[in-house]
C-alpha cells in the first residue's frame, strides 16, 4: 500500500514496533495535536477525549494498515473527526444526528484503511503559544498553571508530574480537574494576551517553561534520563515567546524581556551538553567526568550570546544569573578549570532575587568545590532538611562530600537514602555502581 510503512510479516514484532511509534507519537506531538483540537473546539475535556480516541484508533487500525507517512497530522484529523463525532452525537450539549458522509469516523478502524487522504493534511498550525498562555491564566493558582501545562505541553502523565512535585497522584489529578474546570467556567480565551497585559502574564510562563524543560533535561521516572521532546518544545517555545516580545519590546518592560532572553540562554547552554551526559553504554556521567568535546558549540555560542544580549539590558533577574551559572560551566574546557568561586557569587545573587532550598542545595556544592567538602558540608547543615530530606539530590550531594573526605560509611547511607528516593532507571543504575563501587 502507498505512503506507509508496512507492517512486518512478524505480527507481535510488528505489533510492538507500532506500540512504540504510537508512544513516541504522544511524548512528541500531544501538546501540539491537543493545542490545535482547543483552538477548533475550545474545550479541553472534549479535545482531551478525542485526541485519546484518536490514540486508540491508531492502536487498533495501524497493525492493519500501516503507519501513516505523517503520523501527526493523522492523529489531528482522526482526534477532529473524533470530536466531531462527539458533538453530533450530543455528547457535549448537542444532540443531533451523525450525517451519512461522517458515519464512517463511528467506525474508526475500518475507515482508515485510506490512509493516504491525510497525507494531504498540510502542517499543522502551530497553537502551543496560545495553550501555554491559557494554561497559565493568573485566574488558576500557579500550582495548577504548572501542572497543567505539564500535562497538555510537555505531555507528562499525571503520575509523572506528581512525582515531579513531591505529591500523592490523587492530589495532583484534582489539581487537574479544578485548572479545567476554571477555564471552562470562567471562558478563560483561547490567546495570546493583548500586548499590554503581557508583562503581568510572562512570570508564570517563563516559570513553566523552565519547568517542562527541567523535567526533559533530567526526567524525574522512566528508563531513560533525557526526555529530547520535552527539552525541543521548551526550547521552541522560548523561541517563539522571545520573538513575541522582541516585536513588542516598546510595549513590554526591558526586564521582563531580559528574563525570557536569559532563560532562553540557559536552556541553550544547559542543552549544549547532553551529548556528554550519558556515556557509549548509557550510563550517566558526571559534569566532572564528561567529554567536553561531544559538548554542542553552535548551541553554546547562540547561549552566550543570548546572555550577553539579555545582560546588557540592565535587569538581572534569576533566568539570567542561572545562564551566567552554566555558561561558566561551558566555557570550562577542563572541569578543573571552572571557575567555582564566581559560581558560588552567582548564588548568593540568585538568592537575594529567589531564596529555594534547592538553589541553597546547589550553592553549598559549589561552595565544596570551590573550598572544601568539609565546608560544603557546613553549610548544608544550616539548610531545612524537613524540606530537602525527600530530595535525592540532597543525598547525593551528602554523599559526594562524604566520599571526597573518605567517609565511605557515610557516603553509603547517603546513596542508600538517594536510591530509595530516585525513580529514574538511568540515574538508580548510576547510583547503585557507586554502591558497589564503595562495597
Amino acid at each position: 500500500m502507498p505512503n506507509k510503512v508496512a507492517v512486518g510479516a512478524d505480527q507481535m514484532s510488528g505489533q510492538t514496533a507500532i506500540q512504540q511509534t504510537i508512544e513516541q507519537l504522544y511524548r512528541r506531538e500531544y501538546g501540539q495535536v491537543l493545542a490545535t483540537l482547543m483552538s477548533s473546539f475550545g474545550d479541553f475535556d472534549l479535545a482531551e477525549e478525542a485526541l485519546q480516541d484518536a490514540l486508540l484508533a491508531a492502536l487498533e487500525s495501524w497493525p492493519r494498515v500501516g503507519i501513516p507517512t505523517r503520523p501527526g497530522a493523522w492523529l489531528t484529523t482522526a482526534a477532529r473527526h473524533k470530536a466531531i463525532d462527539q458533538l453530533r452525537r450530543g455528547k457535549h450539549g448537542r444532540n443531533e444526528v451523525l450525517p451519512p458522509e461522517e458515519f464512517a469516523y463511528r467506525h474508526l478502524p475500518s475507515a482508515l484503511v485510506v490512509v493516504d487522504a491525510y497525507a494531504e493534511v498540510g502542517e499543522i498550525p502551530d497553537e502551543r503559544l496560545k495553550l501555554l498562555f491559557t494554561c497559565c491564566h493568573p485566574a488558576l493558582p500557579l500550582e495548577q498553571q504548572v501542572a497543567l501545562t505539564l500535562q497538555t505541553l510537555g505531555s507528562l502523565t499525571t503520575s509523572e508530574i506528581a512525582a515531579a512535585f513531591l505529591l500523592p497522584t490523587p492530589t495532583l489529578a484534582q489539581r487537574l480537574v479544578r485548572a479545567k474546570r476554571k477555564i471552562k467556567d470562567t471562558k478563560i480565551p483561547f490567546a495570546v494576551p493583548p500586548v499590554a497585559m503581557l508583562s503581568d502574564r510572562i512570570d508564570a510562563v517563563l516559570a513553566v517553561l523552565y519547568l517542562i524543560f527541567t523535567e526533559g533535561y533530567s526526567a524525574t521516572i522512566g528508563e531513560t534520563l533525557i526526555r529530547q521532546e520535552l527539552c525541543d518544545d521548551a526550547i521552541r517555545l522560548a523561541r517563539m515567546l522571545v520573538h513575541l516580545l522582541q516585536a513588542e519590546q516598546t510595549d513590554v518592560t526591558p526586564g521582563t524581556y531580559a528574563e525570557a532572553v536569559g532563560l532562553l540562554a540557559l536552556m541553550l547552554l544547559s542543552h549544549s551538553r547532553r551529548a556528554g551526559r550519558l556515556n557509549g553504554e548509557g550510563h550517566f556521567v558526571r559534569l566532572s567526568e564528561q567529554d567536553r568535546t561531544l559538548w554542542d558549540r553552535a548551541l553554546i555560542s547562540e547561549g552566550l550570546a543570548l546572555l550577553d544580549k539579555a545582560l546588557h539590558l540592565r535587569h538581572p533577574g534569576p533566568y539570567q544569573i542561572q545562564a551566567a551559572i552554566s555558561a561558566l560551566h561551558a566555557q570550562a574546557n577542563k572541569a578543573a578549570e571552572t571557575d567555582w568561586r564566581q559560581i558560588v557569587g552567582l548564588y548568593v545573587a540568585l538568592r537575594r532575587i529567589n531564596d529555594t532550598p534547592v538553589i541553597a542545595l546547589n550553592q553549598a556544592v559549589a561552595i565544596s568545590l570551590a573550598s572544601s567538602p568539609q565546608a560544603g558540608l557546613a553549610f548544608l547543615s544550616t539548610l531545612p532538611h524537613d524540606m530537602l530530606d525527600s530530595y535525592a539530590p540532597y543525598h547525593l550531594a551528602r554523599a559526594d562530600m562524604l566520599q571526597r573526605m573518605n567517609d565511605n560509611e557515610g557516603a553509603i547511607m547517603a546513596y542508600r537514602q538517594a536510591l530509595t528516593l530516585t525513580q529514574n532507571q538511568v540515574e538508580r543504575a548510576a547510583i547503585q555502581r557507586e554502591l558497589a563501587r564503595l562495597g
